[in-house]
């Protein structure tokens, strides 16, 4: 396998194809796989970014934290948010494999709550009992920490954690459903050398010779095109400038995202009339759920400062986690915690706080968030990014802002418990003095960052609920030859790290088109 080999299939040799894949990211790299793997099927990927292959700086996941706002990556920025922080920038990769290229590849099976929330929220056909199956057919490598990445630090904040909350240690959590438990998390990854096992590494790298697969890298999908309903291809500029139609037999698949998805539909004229015609974007369908419901798992940070330096080894820093249930109420877990064995202080140090020479974070994160954004358009050039507006902490009973001033308390219960205690010199943010719920609301929600999970822009659901953008067949609503599998289509956010989820969009995808025949 070669880095060549990405680059001897130009879509300019031929421009019909049976599927064209739009994003060869984390469910376009599962769909081509797995629809390639019939030899009679010619299948496209157009790829906005380079390839993979080859490239120790994105293949070694312990480097994943380079990659952030560099050369690989969409860089989106945040609208202003008057309730949280304005300066949030989102990552999206601009690189075959697409996310599970970039980011720390945390592993979880989504709940069976979560799929059979999707499945209220009228998914039909995606219930828990209906999505297990779809979790062991991931070719990625999934296996929790390994043993020699097992910081001391990270062992240490999982024994506080247990004793001074209750919760059950976890060894596994993929092994079964949990509401509560804190331990080392899965990941998809190759221990013995810290290399990612990525959407790409897993799906298409061992692939690459297949004639009827078709990658085109650094080439940029910008509009759709439809003949009537039916959707018949895509507009591609390559990295040389040229302009090309690839079209597509059966059906194009978009898997752009959840930011690009929807730009890609709303530059194609697909989504709320009044606002395409306020850009003078002609109106092909008006479809008013494109770019609604925009998700996300905000997060929070609290920091302190340890007596000196600590171990050097890890799988990628943010190797452990913690899920409480604060609502016994609640289905699932309702705040989670990842451990960071480095002091992140990007947006405390915004308002003032000084980076510690050596630290750990704890980072109160919001399972269900209740504020729901939207994505739009500001320009009818496509080459303007769109806005998003998360609306974060907007939600009518503050249920996020409370969620996570409950987890800088929660966080100081356990960074004062025995064996984590002993390692901390002092709490660098928001700082001891800090402790009524106004300042510590205020704090969390002005320091919040994401952990890059957006979703939710192009929606799941019935055929009654207007705001729909697919129904569970993953069509888009009133058009033909045309399906969207990515986070985008996600009708809730998941409780835990969205990744497993988008893989098991792209496996059932596959499995919709008589991919992954079983």
């Amino acid at each position: 396998m070669n880095e060549q080999h990405v680059h001897d299939h130009d879509v300019r040799d031929q421009h019909v194809y049976d599927y064209v894949v739009v994003g060869g990211g984390t469910a376009g790299s599962v769909i081509a796989s797995r629809l390639t793997e019939n030899p009679d099927v010619t299948v496209a990927v157009i790829e906005g970014g380079p390839s993979d292959v080859g490239r120790d700086d994105v293949l070694t996941l312990r480097r994943w934290m380079g990659l952030l706002g560099g050369e690989l990556d969409y860089d989106y920025p945040t609208t202003e948010q008057p309730r949280g922080n304005s300066h949030i920038r989102h990552s999206r990769a601009r690189v075959l494999g697409g996310c599970s290229s970039h980011n720390t590849l945390i592993a979880f099976k989504p709940l069976p709550s979560d799929w059979d929330e999707w499945a209220e929220a009228g998914a039909e056909g995606w219930d828990a009992a209906a999505m297990d199956p779809y979790f062991a057919r991931l070719r990625n490598n999934i296996v929790p920490v390994d043993e020699a990445d097992r910081n001391a630090i990270a062992r240490d904040f999982v024994d506080a954690a247990q004793t001074a909350l209750g919760v059950p240690r976890v060894e596994g959590f993929n092994r079964q459903p949990f509401h509560e438990g804190v331990g080392f998390f899965d990941l998809a990854y190759h221990p013995e050398n810290n290399k990612r096992s990525s959407a790409s590494v897993a799906y298409l790298h061992p692939f690459l010779d297949r004639p009827n697969l078709h990658i085109a890298l650094e080439t940029w999908a910008f509009r759709l095109e439809l003949e009537g309903t039916r959707a018949t291809g895509v507009h591609i500029r390559t990295k040389e400038g040229e302009e090309h139609v690839v079209r597509a037999r059966r059906e194009v698949l978009v898997c752009a995202g959840a930011v690009d998805t929807p730009r890609l539909l709303l530059h194609s004229g697909i989504g709320p009339r009044a606002d395409l015609e306020k850009l003078g974007i002609p109106v092909v369908h008006d479809l008013p759920g494109v770019g609604e419901n925009l998700l996300d798992h905000p997060e929070s940070v609290i920091v302190w400062e340890t007596h000196g330096p600590i171990p050097e080894n890890s799988a990628m820093d943010s190797d452990a986690g913690l899920f409480v249930r604060r609502d016994p109420e609640s289905e699932g877990p309702d705040l989670m915690f990842h451990f960071y064995q480095i002091p992140f202080t990007d947006n405390p140090e915004r308002i003032g706080y000084e980076r510690p020479a050596h630290g750990v974070s704890m980072t109160p994160n919001i399972p269900k968030p209740r504020s729901r954004g939207r994505l739009y358009l500001t320009s009818a050039d496509p080459e303007v990014k769109p806005a998003l507006d998360f609306r974060y902490f907007t939600d009518e009973d503050d249920y996020d802002g409370r969620t996570l001033v409950d987890g800088i308390r929660i966080a100081r219960q356990i960074a004062a418990s025995e064996p984590l205690a002993g390692w901390l010199k002092r709490e660098v943010c928001p700082g001891p003095e800090v402790t009524s719920d106004e300042e510590l609301s205020a704090y969390a929600r002005h320091v919040a960052h994401t952990v890059y999970h957006p979703a939710g822009t192009c929606r799941m659901g019935a055929a009654d609920d207007e705001l729909a953008v697919v129904a569970p067949d993953l069509r888009i609503r009133g058009l033909d030859n045309i399906r969207i599998a990515d986070a985008s289509v996600f009708p809730t956010m998941t409780a835990v790290n969205p990744m497993i989820g988008v893989l098991m969009v792209g496996e059932k995808c596959a499995e919709l088109l008589g991919g992954n025949r079983r």
